[in-house]
């Protein structure tokens, strides 16, 4: 009977602490109308994107009403050929996925490549609805646009020589 009390008493103090801690907790719980909120096997993968009417976007930027109503029209004047882009490059996309889930690495990158190749060729399309976001804002707002646009840039390229060499493979790692 003793060991049932002490049981219990130690759930009842974990479920305290558990309390105590999140009510003194300074952050504020994600909540579904959260703009960054996702679920599904991609859940995360979209944080930092521009969504409808701005999202992070003009969370960061503080981007006035008529400024976010101005960013949206301009999403919506490029989403035609963005969504034009990505139909041509679902196909590669899935026979990559395909590839890479029969054990096909080979496959996979050269489907992955020829994906990339079709987005690359929209990349005309992006630099220009950048300037077009980019001519709406105030010189502050350029200012922190302009460090954001130049951060993921050193990211992007970062990530795309991170341990791979030129033919795709990787490059062994040296011992330490």
């Amino acid at each position: 009977m003793s060991s049932v009390r002490a049981l219990a008493l130690g759930a009842l103090m974990i479920v305290g602490v558990a309390g105590v801690s999140a009510a003194q907790s300074t952050a504020t719980p994600r909540s579904r109308s959260d703009s960054s909120y996702r679920r599904g096997p991609h859940a995360g993968q979209m944080r930092g994107r521009m969504g409808p009417g701005g999202g992070e976007f003009g969370r960061d930027l503080n981007l006035t009403d008529a400024q976010k109503a101005q960013v949206k029209a301009i999403h919506q004047k490029y989403q035609p050929q963005n969504e034009a882009l990505r139909t041509q490059a679902k196909p590669f996309m899935d026979a990559a996925r395909a590839a890479r889930q029969k054990g096909d690495t080979a496959a996979a990158r050269s489907n992955m490549l020829k994906a990339r190749q079709v987005m690359q060729g929209g990349q005309s399309t992006h630099t220009q609805e950048m300037a077009d976001i980019r001519g709406i804002l105030t010189p502050d707002q350029r200012a922190k646009f302009d460090a954001r646009q130049k951060t993921m840039s050193e990211r992007r390229a970062k990530g795309a020589n991170k341990g791979w060499d030129k033919k795709g493979s990787t490059v062994p790692k040296s011992k330490s």
